[in-house]
């Protein structure tokens, strides 16, 4: 079992400036907000009342845009950071006060974090040296993990002979030779191009899904959230302010930070000027599709059935890991409530939901 709990977790780096006396012998106190951080008179507050549940062999994201608490939070998990109050989790034993090393986690940086003067061998296998791993274990270990990531081939090479892909292989393979319960990456996809983030994305399934190991990924990329993972978690100025399937919030996202993140307006992007004649007559709506459905010529369908009149003025289709959903934004004209009513009866009989959308 391998379950990550947080609880009202907090980060606070401490603040000299807003620690200055003011004239008369009194501390400042300051509560403001700067870019995606609030300070106050303890510190910048980094992480706010975090609480937060992955599940065991789970695939979770979290997300929000840069300055966030993202990498903070996730330093916390592993023990890289120090947690200002508020309990850290795993497998239910309380470990704030447990070394990286001791809390059976492995995790992958953004920069590779490979020594240029040993080879590909060497550094997977430097940290389980340290660990006194017997050299039988050790050979053991890299050479699975490396066939596991593909890159038996690399072992005798250095990191300046591999691509950019190729050393974040190595990076995930010499975290798979501590052959952990849990695996974190901090963005290990965002350096990388397309293609290679494809192959490294596949290769994270495969080890979440054949080595039952739970995965906690942060990321900005929208392409990775509907690709791969299970759940999303979505961070803004240090609070988690909605989590969920991922599903469930790309398609109906709850909070205005989240809609900002992965792009969605009521408007789908079609100018207020275009908008505005279909505001004195008829209803402007967002439909939303999932599955199947965002696939097959149901609008077209409502005029004969219901005596409406759908005019199609934005929209997308997308993908989550191959089911498809989307959005559209529609004007119905009609001669009645009822057949506005009647007609977006028929629709949540398909799975289709809507929101009015008021200009």
């Amino acid at each position: 079992m391998a379950e990550i709990v947080l609880k009202h977790v907090q980060k606070v780096y401490p603040n000299n400036e807003s620690k200055k006396k003011g004239f008369f012998g009194k501390k400042k106190k300051t509560e403001e907000k700067k870019h995606n951080l609030k300070v106050t008179e303890d510190g910048v507050l980094a992480v706010e009342d975090f609480n937060l549940t992955v599940h065991d062999q789970e695939f979770i994201v979290l997300v929000g845009p840069s300055g966030c608490g993202k990498s903070t939070t996730m330093r916390m998990v592993a023990g890289l950071e120090d947690i200002t109050s508020g309990d850290v989790l795993i497998d239910g034993k309380r470990v704030n006060d447990v070394a990286p090393k001791d809390r059976d986690i492995a995790m992958v940086f953004q920069s590779y974090a490979l020594y240029p003067n040993m080879t590909v061998y060497e550094n997977m296998a430097f940290t389980l040296e340290l660990k006194k791993v017997p050299k039988d274990e050790i050979d053991r270990k890299v050479r699975s993990a490396a066939e596991i990531l593909g890159i038996t081939e690399y072992l005798d090479r250095k990191p300046k002979a591999l691509s950019g892909g190729q050393r974040q292989r190595v990076a995930i393979a010499r975290a798979l030779a501590h052959e952990p319960k849990i695996l974190l990456s901090d963005e290990a996809t965002s350096a990388l191009d397309p293609e290679t983030t494809e192959s490294i994305l596949k290769l994270l399934l495969k080890i979440n899904q054949e080595l039952h190991i739970t995965i906690f990924l942060i990321t900005h990329e929208l392409d990775v959230i509907q690709r791969v993972c299970d759940r999303v978690a979505v961070l803004a100025k240090g609070k988690l302010i909605e989590q969920g399937n991922v599903l469930d919030v790309f398609t109906n996202p709850e909070k205005e930070a989240t809609k900002k993140f992965i792009g969605i307006t009521d408007t789908m992007g079609v100018p207020l000027e275009i908008l505005k004649p279909y505001t004195t007559n008829g209803q402007l709506v967002v439909l939303k599709f999932i599955g199947q459905t965002a696939n097959e010529p149901i609008i077209a369908d409502l005029s004969a059935k219901y005596g409406v009149s759908p005019n199609i003025l934005g929209g997308s289709i997308g993908y989550l890991k191959k089911k498809a959903y989307g959005r559209l934004l529609v004007h119905f004209d009609f001669h009645s409530e009822k057949e506005f009513d009647d007609a977006m009866a028929g629709l949540r009989t398909q799975d289709i939901y809507y929101e009015r959308v008021e200009i």
